[in-house]
C-alpha cells in the first residue's frame, strides 16, 4: 500500500477503496472520467482525450468545463479537503491535461496482468505448480465484467481486451492442469468454457487432448467432429492446423502425446534430450529465445540512437483523415449500424501507442507519416512496449524492414519466415527448435510481425503489398506496418484495397512547443546560444524555421548539427541565407555529418570506448560513396557482401580472377612447360572473369563450428571424397598408395565442412561483425580444404604418375603435345559442378572448360618429387584464390582493397561502418546496416555522380 492508501478495481463494477472502507461513486460520468485516467495510470491525459472518451461523437458546449468540474468533484470524493496544489493529492493538472498518481500494485488489472506475467516466467522454468498458483490468484480478481455498465468505444475496447486475457488466463489454466496430470479437473474446466466459447479453437484442441489423456479417446475424436461441424455451418471454414494435427495424434495413438508434461520433465536425462522434446515445447522455447533476441537487438539499438538522452521529441498521433481505413466498428468488431460509416477515433504520443494497440481486438495497426515523422521510431518503442510486459500467451513482436518482400513471388508468411531465420539465424537448427520452427512460429500465430517501411518496397508493388498483407492477417492475425502517407493512400486508391481491421493512425507534425523543448533539454546552465532561437521561433511560428521543425528528425538534426559549444544556432534565424524549408533541409542535412565526426577527446582511461578518428571530410566522402552504391543497387541496405557489385563487371572480373590466373600460369609452367602454362593461365583467367564479373554468388553463410552429432555427416561427405579421389587416381594411374593417400586427403577435406552447422541459439541475432565471422570461418574452411586437396592432388599426380606421354591421349594441342581426354572429363566436370554452385550458370560453363583444358594438358611427363611438390603449392594457392572469391567474405576482402587503393572507402571498412553506427550516422536492420533515414541517404548520394553499376552479390 502506497501512502496514498487507494486501491482500484475495474473488474467487476468500478469501486476505489482506502483503508478499508469503499469511496462510493454514483455518477456514471464520474466513473468514466475515473476509469480514463486509470487506463493511463501514472501518466498525463490529455483533456481532449477525456472529451473524446466520455462523449465521443457528441460532446457538449463546454466540454472542457464539464471536464475540469468532473475533474475537481473527482478529487473532491477521493480526498474531501485537498486542493490542486496540495503535495499528497493524487489527481493532479499535468501537460494540458490531468494525471492520477497510484501504486500498479493496487489497481486490480495490473495486478491480475502481473500475476500472468509471472505464471508465464514460472511455466518457462518448469515451475508447473507454482504458475498454477499465479494463475489462480489472477482470476480470482475478477468480480464480473469489467468497468460494470460503463459505454463508451474505448472502455469497451478495453474491456474486450480484458475478457480475452482472462479467456486466455482460462485457458493457461487448463494447459497446467493438463500439464500436471490433472486430466479430471482439466475437462471440468473445460466442458463450460467450450460451452460458452464454441468457435475457440484452441478451447476445443484442449479437451480433445484432456479426454484421450483420460482414456476417453472416442469422446475426443467427436470434439474434433463437433467442432468441424459448427465452423462450418457458422463459418464456412475448416479447423486450424493445430486441431487438425492433434486428431491425426489421437487417431494414430501417438505415444508422446499421452504423457503429461511433468512427466517428462522428471525423465532422466538422457531419456528426456532435444530429440526426444516435444514438438510443441521446442516451438515455445522458440519463441521464447526470439523475444530475448528481439529484445537486445532494439534495446542496444534505443540506446545507440540515444533515444533516451533524456527522451524523444514529443510526437502525437492520431486517427488518418485519409480514405484509407476501415469504419470504427470493423476495427472494434461490432455491428455496424445504419447510415453513414463512423471513423474511429484515437489520438495519444508515443507514451499512449502501447496501450492503445493492446485495446485494438485484432490488434493490427498502420502507422502513416511523412518521411522524418518519426515512423520507425514509434514502431521500435512499440515493439519493445510490447515485450516489456508480454502475456504468457502473446505473440512475439519482431520489427523487420519491409523492402526486400515481394508480394507477387512470396506470401506474406513464407516472407516472414525466411526473414526469421535471416535475421535470427539459430531457428533453422533442427536439433534445438525442432524442423521449420521459423515457419511454425509464424503459421502458428506466434510471431507479431512490426513490419517497417511498406513505402520502400517497389512502387509499382505498393497496391499488390496492402492486398497481400489484408489476406494474410483476415483471420484476426495482429500485425503491425509503417508507410509514408502518401504512398500509402496511393496504393489504396490504386489497388482498392483496405487492411480490413486495421486501425490506421497518422503521425502528426511536431507541435512548436515541443520542438522547443527537445531543442533545449540537454542545454548547459549558462549556455545562452539557443535563447535567440527560442525568441524567433516564438515571434515567427509559422516562418521556415518553423515550418522545419515539424518533423522529428529535422528537430534533432538541428540539436546534433550546434551541439559543439562553438557553433552558432542563431544563423538559422537569418532568411537571406535561409528563405524556405527546403534550403534549411538541406543545410541540416549537410552539416549532420560534419558534426557527428567532430573531434571529441574520449574521457580518462577510456580509449577502447572511444569513437576512432575519422576527419569530418575524408568520412563524409567515404559515406557519400557508400549511399550512392546503396542507390545505385536500388536499395536501403548496405551489406556488407554486396560491396563488390560497387566495382564495374569488366574490372571485378579482372581484380577477382587474375590473381588465381597467375598461379594457374606458374603452376602449368612448372608442370609442363611454357605452352601447358599459358593454356592453363588463360583458359583460367576467361573463366574466372566471366564469373566474377557476369555471375551471381551466394549471399554469407550462417554457421557455427560444431562436431558433436556430426559423425553420421561427416561419413557420407568423406564417402563422396572418397569417390572423387578414385575417379582422379585411376584416372591419372596413379600407384595404389597415392590413391589411398588421396582418398584420406579429400575424404577429409569434404567432410570437415559438416562441422559448420547452423547456430544453436536464436538468441544470437544477425548483425553485420557476426555473419562477416561467421561467412569468414567457412570461406577459410572451403579455401583452405581445397586448396590443400588439390594442391596435394596435382603434386603427387606430376611425381607419381606411370601413365606414358601417349596414353590415353584422343588429340594434340597446337604445339603437338597430346591432349588426354579421360583426365579432361572428370575435372571438367567436377569444376562444371563447383562453378554452378559458386556463380551458377557463368562459373559453370567458365569453370567446366577451363578445368577439362587444365586437366587434359598438365602432367605430359614424369616431374621430379621437387618440382612436383612446388607446383602443387602454386597450384593449391591457385585454387584458394579461385575459391575464397567465390564466397562473400572472400569477395568482400578483394572488393574493400581494391576500393581502398583508389581511395574510395577506407581499408578498414568494417571499422569504418561500424563506428558510423556508433556515431548514429547508421542504424543496424539485422545484418546490414542502414543510413539513420531515407533522406540522408538521398542527400549523400546526390553528392556523387556515377553511372549505374549492374547489380551482383
Amino acid at each position: 500500500m502506497t501512502n496514498d492508501g487507494f486501491s482500484y478495481c475495474v473488474l467487476g463494477q468500478i469501486t476505489v477503496g482506502r483503508a478499508g472502507r469503499e469511496i462510493e461513486l454514483r455518477q456514471a460520468k464520474l466513473q468514466a472520467v475515473l476509469a480514463i485516467l486509470l487506463l493511463h495510470l501514472n501518466k498525463p491525459v490529455p483533456v481532449t482525450a477525456i472529451i473524446d472518451a466520455v462523449w465521443e461523437e457528441n460532446p457538449p458546449r463546454g466540454a472542457r468545463n464539464a471536464v475540469q468540474t468532473y475533474v475537481s468533484r473527482l478529487r473532491q470524493t477521493l480526498q474531501p479537503g485537498c486542493g490542486p496544489g496540495d503535495p499528497d493529492v493524487v489527481l493532479v493538472s499535468e501537460d494540458a491535461g490531468y494525471l492520477l498518481r497510484g501504486d500498479p500494485a493496487q489497481f486490480d488489472a495490473a495486478v491480475f496482468e502481473h500475476h500472468l506475467t509471472l505464471a508465464g516466467e514460472h511455466r518457462r522454468c518448469g515451475d508447473l505448480t507454482a504458475s498454477a498458483a499465479e494463475i489462480d490468484a489472477a482470476l480470482v480478481l475478477w468480480r464480473g465484467d469489467p468497468f460494470g455498465g460503463l459505454g463508451g468505444s474505448l472502455i469497451d475496447t478495453e474491456r474486450q481486451r480484458l475478457r480475452e486475457h482472462q479467456l486466455s488466463a482460462l485457458e493457461l489454466r487448463a494447459q497446467t492442469s493438463l500439464d500436471l496430470g490433472e486430466h479430471t479437473a482439466a475437462i471440468a474446466e473445460l466442458i463450460p468454457l467450450v460451452g460458452a466459447y464454441p468457435l475457440r479453437e484452441r478451447l476445443r484442441a484442449l479437451l480433445m487432448l484432456a479426454l484421450h489423456r483420460a482414456g476417453r479417446r472416442a469422446d475426443a475424436l467427436a470434439v474434433f467432429q463437433d467442432t468441424r461441424r459448427q465452423l462450418a455451418e457458422e463459418l464456412g471454414i475448416d479447423p486450424g492446423t493445430e486441431l487438425r494435427e492433434l486428431h491425426e495424434r489421437i487417431l494414430r495413438g501417438d505415444v508422446e502425446l499421452a504423457r503429461p508434461l511433468l512427466a517428462a520433465q522428471q525423465l532422466s536425462a538422457p531419456a528426456a534430450s532435444q530429440a526426444g522434446e516435444p514438438s510443441a515445447d521446442r516451438v515455445d522455447r522458440a519463441m521464447t529465445d526470439l523475444a530475448t533476441a528481439v529484445g537486445r537487438q532494439w534495446t542496444a539499438e534505443v540506446e545507440l540512437r540515444s533515444l533516451q538522452r533524456p527522451e524523444p521529441v514529443r510526437v502525437w498521433w492520431s486517427s488518418t483523415g485519409r480514405p484509407v481505413a476501415a469504419a470504427a466498428s470493423a476495427v472494434l468488431g461490432e455491428e455496424g449500424g445504419e447510415g453513414r460509416p463512423e471513423p474511429l477515433k484515437l489520438r495519444g504520443d508515443l507514451t499512449d501507442v502501447l496501450v492503445e494497440f493492446r485495446r485494438l481486438p485484432a490488434r493490427q495497426l498502420v502507422v502513416l507519416g511523412e518521411p522524418g515523422a518519426g515512423k520507425t521510431v514509434l514502431a521500435i518503442l512499440l515493439t519493445l512496449g510490447l515485450l516489456g510486459d508480454r502475456m504468457p500467451d502473446e505473440a512475439t513482436p519482431v520489427l523487420l524492414p519491409l523492402s526486400s518482400w515481394d508480394p507477387h513471388r512470396q506470401h506474406l508468411h513464407t516472407w516472414l519466415a525466411g526473414k526469421l531465420v535471416e535475421e535470427y539465424p539459430g531457428l533453422a537448427n533442427a536439433a534445438t527448435y525442432g524442423p521449420e520452427a521459423a515457419m511454425r512460429l509464424v503459421r502458428e500465430g506466434r510471431v507479431l510481425p512490426v513490419l517497417d517501411g511498406l513505402d520502400e518496397t517497389p512502387p509499382g508493388l505498393h497496391a499488390a503489398a496492402v492486398d497481400a498483407l489484408d489476406r494474410a492477417i483476415a483471420g484476426g492475425r495482429p500485425l503491425v506496418v509503417t508507410c509514408r502517407s502518401a504512398e500509402y493512400e496511393q496504393a489504396v486508391r490504386h489497388g482498392g484495397t483496405i487492411l480490413a481491421r486495421a486501425a490506421v493512425v497518422e503521425i502528426e507534425p511536431v507541435e512548436l512547443d515541443d520542438a522547443i523543448t527537445f531543442l533545449i533539454a540537454r542545454q548547459q546552465v549558462g549556455d545562452v546560444r539557443w535563447q535567440p532561437v527560442v525568441e524567433h521561433l516564438r515571434q515567427h511560428r509559422h516562418g521556415p524555421l518553423a515550418d522545419t521543425l515539424s518533423t522529428p528528425l529535422m528537430v534533432d538534426l538541428v540539436r546534433t548539427a550546434y551541439a559543439q559549444p562553438a557553433s552558432d544556432p542563431t544563423e538559422l534565424c537569418d532568411t537571406t541565407r535561409f528563405p524556405d524549408r527546403a534550403t534549411i533541409e538541406e543545410h541540416l542535412l549537410d552539416s549532420f555529418v560534419p558534426a557527428v565526426y567532430a573531434t571529441r577527446p574520449p574521457p580518462p582511461g577510456h580509449r577502447s570506448a572511444a569513437l576512432l578518428g575519422y576527419h569530418p571530410a575524408q568520412a563524409q566522402q567515404w559515406l557519400a560513396f557508400l549511399a550512392n552504391h546503396a542507390q545505385r543497387l536500388h536499395t536501403r541496405d548496405l551489406a556488407w557482401w554486396r560491396l563488390v557489385a560497387a566495382i564495374p563487371p569488366v574490372t571485378r572480373g579482372i581484380v577477382l580472377g587474375l590473381p588465381s590466373a597467375l598461379m594457374f600460369a606458374l603452376a602449368g609452367l612448372l608442370a609442363g612447360g611454357p605452352v601447358v602454362g599459358v593454356i592453363d593461365g588463360l583458359s583460367t583467367a576467361v573463366a574466372a572473369c566471366l564469373a566474377n564479373g557476369l555471375g551471381t554468388r551466394p549471399g554469407p553463410l550462417r554457421v557455427e563450428v560444431r562436431f558433436r552429432g556430426t559423425i553420421t555427416r561427416f561419413l557420407g561427405r568423406f564417402a563422396i571424397g572418397l569417390l572423387i579421389a578414385l575417379a582422379f587416381g585411376f584416372a591419372w594411374s596413379l600407384p595404389i598408395g597415392v590413391v589411398f593417400l588421396l582418398v584420406a586427403v579429400f575424404g577429409f577435406g569434404i567432410g570437415l565442412h559438416v562441422w559448420l552447422d547452423t547456430p544453436a541459439d536464436a538468441q544470437q541475432v544477425a548483425s553485420p561483425a557476426t555473419e562477416q565471422k561467421q561467412d569468414r570461418v567457412a570461406t577459410l574452411s572451403y579455401t583452405l580444404s581445397f586448396a590443400l586437396s588439390l594442391g596435394i592432388f596435382y603434386a603427387v599426380a606430376l611425381g607419381a604418375s606411370r601413365q606414358t606421354p601417349s596414353a590415353g591421349a584422343v588429340g594434340e594441342t597446337f604445339d603437338g603435345e597430346a591432349f588426354y581426354l579421360g583426365r579432361a572429363l572428370p575435372a571438367g566436370l567436377v569444376t562444371a559442378l563447383l562453378g554452378w554452385f559458386a556463380f551458377r550458370r557463368p562459373g559453370s560453363l567458365g569453370y567446366g572448360l577451363a578445368g577439362a583444358a587444365v586437366a587434359g594438358t598438365a602432367m605430359p611427363h614424369h616431374t621430379p618429387m621437387a618440382a612436383a611438390l612446388v607446383a602443387g603449392a602454386l597450384f593449391g594457392l591457385a585454387v584458394g584464390l579461385t575459391v575464397a572469391p567465390c564466397r562473400s567474405w572472400g569477395a568482400f576482402v578483394l572488393a574493400r582493397t581494391w576500393l581502398a587503393l583508389r581511395g574510395q572507402t577506407p581499408l578498414r571498412l568494417t571499422r569504418f561502418v561500424d563506428d558510423a553506427h556508433r556515431r548514429g550516422v547508421l542504424r543496424q536492420a539485422g545484418a546490414v546496416y542502414q543510413f539513420r533515414h531515407a533522406r540522408l541517404q538521398d542527400r549523400l548520394a546526390s553528392r556523387v555522380h556515377q553511372p549505374p553499376a549492374t547489380a551482383t552479390r
